[in-house]
Parts: C-alpha cells; structure tokens; sequence
C-alpha cells in the first residue's frame, strides 16, 4: 500500500477549520478507495507561532518541509500582524524555497453554486488560471531611501527572466494542449510595461511555435477583466504574471459565485519538491470561529492534491461527490446555503462513501 506523507500548515483564521475538514474528506477517500493512505503531520507555524517566537515558521522550515510528497495549506494572515510580514514569513518563503513556480487556479460555476454573471451557468465557465509563481511583481525586490522625509522613496522591481517566463509558458502551453478547447489566452501589460512584459510577449510567441495544436492569443489585463466578465465562455487556460493572474484568480472566484469555492496549486513541475495545495479564501477573520466557513475551495484543492499524487480516480470521486451535495444545496451561507462547515463536510464523507458517487 502506498504511503503519501502530508504536512498540514493550518495557519491562521478559517486555516484550521477548512483544513481540519479537508482531513476529514481524504480520509473518507483513503477508505473507500483503498491502495493508499496518508500519514499527516501537522506543524503549528503562522501568526500565532510569530506571536510566541518572531518568525511565522522555525529558520530551517522550508528544509523540514522537503521529504513530504504534499504541503495542505490552510490560509495566513492576521488583523494584528501585518500581512507583508505573515506573507513574507510563511507562504512565500514556501513556494520560492521549493520553486513552487506554477501556481494553477481552476475554476468552474459548480451544481448548486449561483454565478453572478447573468445567462451563465454550470459548463459556461471553465478555466484554468496559470500564475508564475516565483518572480515578476513579487520578486521582493526594492526598498526604501530618506524614510518619513518629504522625499522617500519607495521601489518594487518587478523582475522577469527569460528562464522563469519560458518555464511558466511552456506549462501553461501543456496544460492548454491536455484540455479538450487547446486554447491558451496569454495575459499581458506591454503597451504601459515596455520591457519585462514586452519580453513576455515575445517569449510567449517563441514558446507558441512548439505547440501548433494550440490555439492561443493574448489579451491586456485591463481588458481581460472585461472579457472574463463578458464573454467567459470564450475563455479556457490563462497565463498571467505573479500579480496580474493574482488579481484575476480573485475576480474568476467571484464570478464562479464564491471566493470559497476557488482551490490554488502551487506547483513543483519537475517534482524535485513537494507541492503546496491550498484553497484561494484567505484566512477571514470575519467569520473565524463561527463554524460557517466553506470548505468546498479546501475540498477541490484536496482533488488537485490527489490528481498531482497520481490518485485520478481518488480525486474524480472526491470532486463527483463535492458536485452532488452542492447540487442537492447543501452550502454555506456565502453561496446561499444555511449549512454549517460540518454539515457540508459530512454530506461529502457520505456522498464519498456512497455506492455512486
């Protein structure tokens, strides 16, 4: 029997309580399928961990993190920590340390689930977003000269190489050629950004003529949020930098109906690390505690999990039957519903567990 060592980072906010019912959801897969099983450690690192010993995770946190086949992570941030230092301390020091550098957000309008698009329904929006993932805007590049003197100054390099730009097109171009359209929309900013995105564009077209089978164009990003919004059925896979694909994952999220539906990947293509799988929501403080989070982006991100771990049928069962509670409505409050975090939880364990789902 196969053995998948899982480190689970709850995190902070929804973290523990999303995750905790992830665990709950894989572990009903484990049984029903059989052929497997996951042993999960768990590690306390995030604002609390800053809190008792000023660092979001231990210094050798991303060694300790390599021997395991998966990362399950829950969601950072804190309305008493500021967000530069919980996301500088733990999730990008993650996917940069373990050159996560394809971060793959799917999403889909899911039975049950109300987009908010008029005349769209399930089967209308069916994307996947790929986001380079370890350079570009957030390459944590700049700083800061004169601080609190009418001239400070402030820089943020954005960075682009030709390694890292060839990489992200090249898995954006397989992805494309592996879904049944073959269309690839390339997300950019060279009219305004004349040099790293001028190279992107430039790149994306060398990469194109090794892939003839895919149909792909390109698209500004301040006109691709008006094309998502008005014409997603002519849309399929997107690749966009670390900060464009970032603001549009959010905005296809919400136009799938909910941000709490929207799963992310943060992949090691070439598999020399482990891959870290999370759901796009954020920690939400609002609503921490109250047992209503939804655990449906968690439960997808889990699928993502499995399918990278070579368990296809696992992860087709477990979205099949996320489809059919969601369908038969039983949802959280953000998408309509009245259930609770656990009530969903236990209807996808059943549905898992059920004869056909």
């Amino acid at each position: 029997m196969k053995t998948y060592k899982i480190a689970a980072i709850p995190a902070d906010g929804i973290g523990p309580e999303v995750i905790s019912a992830g665990l709950q959801v894989l572990e009903a897969v484990e049984q029903r399928e059989g052929g497997f099983r996951f042993e999960v450690e768990h590690f306390d690192w995030g604002s609390d961990y800053y809190k008792a010993h000023g660092a979001m995770m231990p210094e050798d946190g991303v060694e300790t993190l390599k021997p395991f086949d998966a990362i399950f992570f829950g969601a950072v941030g804190a309305p008493d920590v500021p967000d530069h230092i919980t996301l500088w301390g733990l999730r990008l020091p993650i996917c940069q340390g373990l050159d996560q550098y394809a971060n793959v957000r799917p999403t889909k309008i899911i039975p049950g689930i109300t987009s908010p698009l008029r005349n769209v329904g399930v089967g209308d929006l069916d994307w996947v977003i790929v986001r380079e993932n370890s350079e570009g805007e957030y390459s944590g590049h700049g700083g800061r000269a004169h601080r609190g003197l009418p001239e400070e100054v402030g820089t943020e390099v954005a960075i682009f190489t030709r390694t890292g730009v060839t990489r992200i097109m090249r898995y954006a171009f397989e992805l494309a050629r592996s879904r049944p359209r073959k269309l690839l929309t390339v997300v950019t900013k060279s009219n305004a950004q004349r040099h790293g995105m001028v190279m992107w564009d430039e790149i994306a077209a060398e990469v194109a003529a090794d892939y003839p089978d895919v149909t792909w164009d390109k698209m500004l990003v301040d006109a691709m949020t008006v094309r998502m919004t008005l014409k997603p059925q002519s849309l399929d896979t997107i690749v966009a930098t670390n900060l464009h694909a970032d603001i549009l994952s959010d905005l296809a999220g919400a136009l799938a109906g909910s941000l709490g539906v929207a799963p992310t990947a943060n992949i090691d293509p070439e598999r020399r690390f482990p891959s870290m799988f999370e759901p796009i929501h954020g920690s939400a403080f609002d609503i921490t505690g109250k047992g209503i989070a939804n655990p449906i982006a968690t439960f997808w991100t889990a699928s993502a999990m499995l399918n990278h771990l070579g368990e296809e049928n696992a992860s087709t069962r477990l979205m099949a039957a996320v489809e059919k509670v969601a369908g038969n409505g039983i949802l959280t409050p953000d998408v309509g519903g009245t259930a609770t975090t656990q009530e969903v939880t236990d209807a996808v364990c059943e549905a898992i567990r059920g004869a056909n789902a």
